[in-house]
């Protein structure tokens, strides 16, 4: 089959929907299938390059327009290729415009990632075509159930959405299982670009309850230079470390350090939280905030971790107390995590979901 993944950015942007169309497009390809990813250039140069097995064509960006970047060679390119899918990842307006208007696909899925939640302008001057984005498609991804309900957008589409979760390839290296009885329980760890709606700004805050707590940062992003200001403010420099970008190859040993992953994110723009399968799939515990996505789906409470409120960091600190000072607790909630992984959230199965999808929405036209 052919398939082209249309978004703004591709490998090597770091971001939660950049990784899964990588993965995704890895594993199609790798099962016989002629994946394309049309996506925009970082700079002012257009090429094509072959990333794991998928013809990645990187378009000129001219400029950028609410964090989305526009390419008058992405409208041209799509036009001249013939494909069965065309995978549109959303939220991105101008690749939906460029396939509503010039795409050449059989049929179109359209994985609907999050709403726009910032651009509250942009997002309703869009809001009009966006539906009749969605009323064209002729099948709609919502990566968890939790999304199609809080949605107000997927929600009207609920009867053409099809849920399947973003998946984690298992750990890059294997390491020596170590019991959690052996630990503090006070190494924290979270993984993420640095963005205002990732909430890292109350874990700080929550510090200041957690004395003995120590933090590791991995990842970059607008807001660092903010949150260690804050740190400093704070008094809690001295126990947080950042990591700064972490290769995959490095990151699992990250995970395998921590006692405790923390997600504390604070809006909406967090959907899913896919870093929450990296470290379930390493049998951490997580403490997550419930920002009405799919977030509190993919932590079970009670089961895999903890979730509380969001914009709170004394429930943030409470929680982390709680599983710091119970290692069986840590361990069983880790061991949960791992195994929820294993039945929900592994490649093969995102991939034949994707695929089923793919046939329907074919065998429909």
């Amino acid at each position: 089959m052919k398939i082209l993944h249309i978004y703004k950015d591709y490998f090597p942007v770091v971001g939660g929907i950049e990784n899964h169309i990588r993965i995704l497009g890895e594993a199609q390809a790798a099962r016989g299938h002629d994946v394309t990813a049309l996506v925009t250039s970082l700079n002012r140069t257009s090429h094509t390059e072959n990333c794991g097995g998928v013809r990645v064509v990187y378009t000129l960006r001219l400029f950028n327009l609410s964090s989305a970047p526009f390419s008058l060679e992405m409208f041209q390119r799509i036009s001249q290729i013939e494909t069965d899918i065309a995978h549109v990842h959303s939220p991105y307006p101008f690749g939906e415009m460029a396939n509503y208007f010039f795409g050449r696909a059989r049929a179109t899925v359209l994985t609907y990632h999050s709403d726009i939640v910032r651009q509250r302008v942009m997002g309703a001057l869009y809001s009009p075509f966006l539906r009749r984005v969605l009323a064209r498609a002729d099948a709609i991804i919502a990566t968890s159930p939790n999304y199609i309900e809080s949605s107000r957008v997927l929600n009207a589409w609920r009867a053409k959405c099809a849920v399947v979760p973003l998946a984690v390839p298992p750990p890059a290296i294997t390491l020596e299982k170590k019991s959690s009885s052996s630990s503090s329980g006070n190494k924290l760890l979270f993984v993420g670009r640095l963005r205002y709606y990732k909430g890292l700004d109350y874990l700080l805050e929550a510090m200041n309850f957690l004395p003995d707590a120590r933090l590791a940062i991995v990842g970059t992003g607008p807001m660092e230079q903010k949150w260690q200001r804050l740190a400093d403010a704070l008094g809690i420099a001295n126990r947080v470390h950042w990591a700064g970008d972490v290769s995959d190859a490095q990151l699992p040993a990250y995970y395998d350090a921590c006692d405790i992953f923390v997600l504390p994110c604070s809006e909406r723009s967090e959907a899913f939280g896919a870093v929450q399968l990296e470290a379930m799939a390493m049998a951490k515990p997580i403490v997550s905030c419930d920002v009405q996505t799919g977030v509190a789906w993919v932590n079970q409470n009670e089961i895999t971790g903890l979730v509380v409120p969001p914009k709170n960091p004394r429930a943030i600190a409470d929680a982390i107390a709680r599983l710091s000072n119970d290692a069986a607790l840590r361990e069983k909630m880790g061991a949960a995590g791992r195994k929820r992984v294993e039945q929900e959230f592994t490649v093969d199965k995102m991939v034949a979901r994707v695929m089923q999808v793919y046939e329907n929405a074919l065998a429909e036209k």
